[in-house]
């Protein structure tokens, strides 16, 4: 592995890689990439990673915001790529060719770098790939933060045989599932992200190489549990879950599932390093929209998220009342690449505002009740959709869920949702809908319901549920007078299977 890096370090340099270049890097989840990451950082450079299943057109338009100078390949790039990069001054590299290996060692030592603590480290683009990006710029410094964040809460423990299967061009996926323990000495192993042939064997998979941690997204253990056969060695110690909510009822049987000790639900942010919360309480029981404590930083639930003037922490929400996170930590980015607009908007006097609305309990614990954005409004009564999924995914028939707002007349807002139903027969709607309306309070309960065949997910395992209200905008709903039909009582959740695929995971 030194003599790897040591190889990369000398190629890039005679390629005129110097302190302060954006790099490009176009490949992730292989041992080549965490090579080429090392060696770039230390040669000051900077690393952009990019989502490998973008266009030729999105990934211009990276570039262009990233300025980068280097755009580096596993293979040769086609035309439309390689073109368009080479017009806006990009050289463009090929990752040199080494013996593949799956499983790889950080060495006891490592040679002095050129690089600083306040340089820039990552670029990770959260959006706008079509559009303005939104490029969040983390610097060593703020990296360092993180890790050491981590190393005190949640601690080493459990990390020594890590799995990462999430993709290495988002925060969640390369900040802390992967080069945290990798850099803390532990064994990595990577894999491609999100492949339903892998989510099929992933009890084999932790079988075979004695995995003891890894970390994932709802979306993937929801085909999980329903498809593949669990591990039979029981070699997992923790698990983390992050990236999109999680219901309690998946959360326990991700525990069952997997038989691990501890099953983490975690809250993470790009901006800040990703994770900077979760349930690592003793007492924890696996509860709807339940994140737990800080990990490294100071959170706060106040009544405004406006950041043009400093938070007013001496108004905090009482326990049990909603109102905006705020964060407070050294992990948090330098801020959005020449975006001053969108930095101004989220970060006041160095508290960044994450969007989410959240409560404290009585004890101090940390709820996630949803983004702010993804809030519906009927006539100022607040409904949060991530509560209405957390009960639908529980009836029986439910492979995916996602509730979003629509424009009413009468009261500003109302509530839909969409459904992907192992069986849509009459009888089983009808027990759906009295399903809902015995466990939903009657402003929440969905006034349009619709089919899909599957949900969209982004790379990250997230709904948009903007893009889900668009997408059912142009469809009927069901009626309900089917819905509200004669109907058994509603029956408890019960085990499941689905076809793969079925969640929109992509591959």
């Amino acid at each position: 592995m030194p003599r790897r890096c040591e190889r990369r370090i000398a190629y890039y340099r005679r390629q005129g890689v110097a302190p302060g270049d954006r790099v490009l890097i176009h490949f992730g989840n292989t041992l080549e990439f965490f090579v080429d990451l090392l060696a770039l950082w230390r040669l000051g450079a900077c690393v952009v990673p990019i989502d490998a299943r973008l266009t030729a057109f999105e990934v211009e338009t990276l570039a262009r915001a990233a300025a980068a100078r280097f755009s580096i390949w596993r293979e040769q790039p086609d035309h439309a790529f390689a073109g368009g990069l080479a017009a806006l001054g990009l050289r463009l590299l090929q990752s040199p060719l080494d013996d593949a290996d799956d499983h790889v060692k950080l060495p006891s030592s490592w040679p002095a770098s050129a690089l600083s603590l306040d340089d820039e480290a990552l670029v990770l683009f959260t959006s706008g790939s079509t559009g303005r990006p939104k490029g969040v710029v983390h610097t060593h410094r703020s990296l360092r933060a993180r890790w050491m964040s981590l190393r005190a809460k949640p601690g080493l423990h459990g990390f020594q045989r890590t799995l990462c299967l999430l993709p290495t061009h988002f925060g969640h996926g390369l900040i802390c599932n992967a080069l945290f323990p990798w850099l803390s000495g532990c064994d990595l192993f990577v894999i491609p992200p999100f492949r339903a042939d892998v989510v099929l064997r992933l009890g084999a998979v932790l079988d075979e190489h004695g995995i003891t941690c890894m970390s994932s997204v709802p979306a993937l253990w929801q085909l999980a549990l329903k498809t593949a056969p669990p591990p039979r060695t029981r070699s997992l110690e923790r698990v983390f879950c992050g990236s999109a909510p999680l219901s309690a009822s998946l959360w326990q049987g991700v525990w069952e599932w997997t038989g691990a000790r501890t099953v983490l639900n975690v809250y993470g942010i790009t901006e800040v390093g990703s994770w900077l919360a979760g349930t690592t309480l003793s007492d924890c029981v696996p509860e709807d929209g339940l994140i737990g404590e800080p990990w490294g930083g100071i959170v706060a639930v106040l009544r405004s998220g406006d950041t043009s003037k400093p938070p007013d922490r001496r108004e905090p929400c009482d326990p049990g009342e909603a109102g905006y996170i705020w964060v407070n930590t050294p992990a948090l980015m330098r801020g959005y690449l020449g975006r001053d607009d969108l930095t101004a908007q989220a970060v006041s006097d160095g508290w960044f505002t994450t969007g989410d609305i959240g409560v404290f309990d009585e004890r101090g614990r940390l709820y996630l009740r949803g983004r702010e954005r993804e809030e519906i409004n009927m006539g100022g009564t607040k409904v949060y959709p991530g509560d209405i999924d957390a009960v639908l995914e529980r009836f029986r028939e439910t492979l995916d869920v996602c509730t979003f707002g629509y424009d009413d007349p009468a009261s500003g807002e109302q509530v839909g949702v969409a459904l992907v139903l192992r069986a849509t027969q009459a009888e089983v709607l009808r027990q759906l809908y009295a399903w809902a309306r015995h466990h939903l309070a009657s402003h929440q309960l969905p006034r349009r319901w619709y089919l899909l065949d599957a949900i969209p997910r982004t790379g990250r395992g997230k709904v948009d549920r903007s893009q889900v209200a668009q997408q059912c905008a142009r469809m009927k709903p069901l009626d309900l007078r089917r819905l509200r039909g004669p109907a058994a009582a509603p029956d408890a959740p019960a085990d499941r299977t689905a076809r793969p695929g079925e969640l929109g995971l992509g591959s």
